[in-house]
C-alpha cells in the first residue's frame, strides 16, 4: 500500500480544495428495471474482476412477533436450492468458477454477494435471479438447517461472554424497537421456526421491487443493463408491505448490567446511549455524532485513548462507536478495557470527567478539524477494492437513502461545525438513561 500513499494524499488535497463541488466518492450510476429492481454500477477497471451484491430490504426488524431469527434463517435457506439449482450447488458452482461468496443479515436488510472474474458475471447473475423468486422451501431442507442456525447461535453468542452481554445490553437499551432482540434470534423461538414461517417471509419480502443489485468492478453501465435485463428483467414483482417502524418511549432510568465469566481474563466495560440515525430521531445530528465518535474514540490521538490509556494509565484500550445506518434509532457508545488492578470506580470517574468536559464545551476546533480530515481520508481509502464500495452503497440504498447521500458523505462531514458537535453531545450523552455493561473475570475455584 505504501506506493499508493502519494496518490491518496493528492486525492485528499483535491477533495478538500474542491469543497461543495468535490468529485463523487465512487462515481456510481444507477438504473431501475421495469419490475422495480434497482441496479447500481460502481466502476473500477483496474482488474478484470467484479463483485455482485444483492440486497433485500428485509431483515430482523421485519420479523413477525414470536419469530425472531426467521430473517437470518431464510438467509441460510437461500443456499438450499431451487428447481434448477439443487441444495449446495450454488456455492459449489461459484467455487468451481474461481469465485467466493457469502451472505449476512442485519436488522434492516439481508445481503448476498459473489466475487468473480468479470466473464463469470452472467453466471452469478443467473444464479441470484433464480433464487430471487424460485427458492424451494420444504421440510426436507428446513429441518436440518434449523439445527445449523441453532448451533451457530451457540458458537457466536452463547459461547462468547462478550456477545451474551451485548445481547442483554441491547435488550435493555431498546425498549420497543426490534433491536431489543438479537438478529440471530432467541433460541426458544428459533426452535419453533418452520417451513411455513420461512415460506411466508420469503413470499412477503423477496421480490425484485424490494431489492438492490450492486455491481462493483470491471463493468460498464451498458453491459450491466444488458445483463440485468436478461437475467433479472423477466422476474415478476409483487406488492411489499411497508416496514413497521416502532417508536421508542422515553427512557427514564439508567441500567447497569454486570456479568462474570471464567472465560474472560480481563475486565471489559461498555456504555451505550440511544441516538438518532440517518432516518430516525433528530436526524440532523447524524453527521455531527459521527465526528463526535471520531474525536472521542478514533484511534491513539482520541480523547478517550490519550487520556485513559496514555495520560492516566487506567485503561489498556478505549474507543467510541456509532453507526447511523439504520431505519430506527441506533446506539452511541464507548468501550474500554480497564487496566488490571485499577478500581472500576476510579476508571469510571476518569471517563466521566472526560464526558463532563465535553458537555461543558471542552471540545476544540482543532480536534474537530483533525477528526474530519481523518474521516475524509478514510473515505478515499474506501474507494480502493470492490467489496467496500459495494457494501457502503448497498447498505445505504437498502434502508432508503439515495446514491447522492453516499457520494456526498465526505462533503457533509466536512460541513459539520464545532457548535453542531456540541449540540449532538448534549442531545445524546445523558448518563441517567444510559446502559452500562461490565464483564468481569471469574476465576475458577
Amino acid at each position: 500500500m505504501l506506493h499508493r500513499l502519494p496518490a491518496w494524499s493528492a486525492a485528499l488535497l483535491l477533495l478538500m480544495a474542491a469543497g461543495p463541488a468535490a468529485a463523487k466518492m465512487f462515481e456510481a450510476d444507477t438504473f431501475t428495471l421495469a419490475n422495480g429492481l434497482q441496479v447500481v454500477v460502481v466502476p473500477s477497471h483496474r482488474a478484470p474482476i467484479v463483485t455482485q451484491m444483492v440486497w433485500y430490504k428485509a431483515g430482523a426488524d421485519d420479523e413477525p412477533r414470536g419469530k425472531t431469527g426467521i430473517a437470518h434463517f431464510l438467509e441460510h435457506l437461500m443456499f438450499r436450492g431451487t428447481k434448477d439449482t439443487p441444495p449446495g450447488a450454488f456455492s459449489r458452482i461459484v467455487a468451481e468458477n474461481g469465485g467466493s461468496e457469502n451472505a449476512f443479515t442485519t436488522n434492516d436488510y439481508t445481503a448476498f454477494y459473489q466475487n468473480v472474474a468479470v466473464d463469470r458475471l452472467p453466471l452469478v447473475m443467473k444464479l441470484e435471479a433464480d433464487r430471487m423468486t424460485g427458492l424451494v422451501i420444504t421440510d426436507a431442507v428446513v429441518n436440518p438447517e434449523r439445527k445449523v442456525i441453532i448451533e451457530e447461535r451457540h458458537m457466536r453468542i452463547d459461547d462468547q461472554p462478550s456477545a451474551l452481554l451485548d445481547e442483554q445490553m441491547d435488550a435493555a437499551l431498546f425498549l420497543n424497537q426490534r433491536e431489543h432482540a438479537p438478529t440471530i434470534g432467541w433460541e426458544t423461538e428459533m426452535r419453533g421456526l418452520g417451513t411455513k414461517d420461512a415460506q411466508a417471509f420469503y413470499r412477503t419480502w423477496y421480490a425484485p421491487n424490494n431489492a438492490v443489485v450492486v455491481l462493483a468492478g470491471d463493468v460498464t453501465v451498458a453491459r450491466a443493463k444488458k445483463l440485468a435485463e436478461t437475467y433479472y428483467g423477466p422476474l415478476k414483482g409483487h406488492p411489499v408491505p411497508p416496514h413497521l417502524i416502532l417508536v421508542e418511549p422515553p427512557k427514564v432510568a439508567a441500567t447497569r448490567l454486570i456479568m462474570k465469566s471464567n472465560r474472560v481474563a480481563e475486565t471489559s466495560w461498555t456504555r451505550e446511549y440511544l441516538a438518532p440515525s440517518y432516518d430516525s430521531g433528530d436526524t440532523k445530528y447524524a453527521y455531527a455524532l459521527q465526528v463526535l465518535a471520531e474525536v472521542l474514540g478514533g484511534g491513539a490521538s482520541s480523547r478517550l485513548y490519550k487520556t485513559l490509556a496514555v495520560d492516566e494509565g487506567v485503561a489498556l484500550t478505549a474507543g467510541a462507536f456509532y453507526d447511523p445506518e439504520s431505519r430506527g434509532l441506533t446506539s452511541f457508545g464507548f468501550r474500554a478495557t480497564p487496566k488490571n488492578g485499577i478500581d472500576l470506580a476510579t476508571f469510571e470517574s476518569k471517563l466521566d470527567a472526560i464526558l463532563k468536559d465535553v458537555l461543558a464545551g471542552g471540545l476544540t476546533q482543532d480536534e474537530i478539524d483533525r477528526a474530519k480530515k481523518r474521516m475524509q481520508t478514510s473515505a478515499i481509502y474506501a474507494q480502493d477494492g470492490l467489496g467496500g464500495p459495494a457494501r457502503i452503497v448497498g447498505a445505504a440504498l437498502a434502508i432508503g437513502r439515495s446514491l447522492d447521500d453516499v457520494e456526498s458523505w465526505p462533503e457533509r462531514i466536512g460541513a459539520v461545525t464545532l457548535a453542531q458537535v456540541n449540540e449532538a453531545a448534549r442531545l445524546v450523552l445523558h448518563d441517567d438513561v444510559a446502559v452500562t455493561g461490565v464483564l468481569l473475570p471469574q476465576p475458577t475455584s
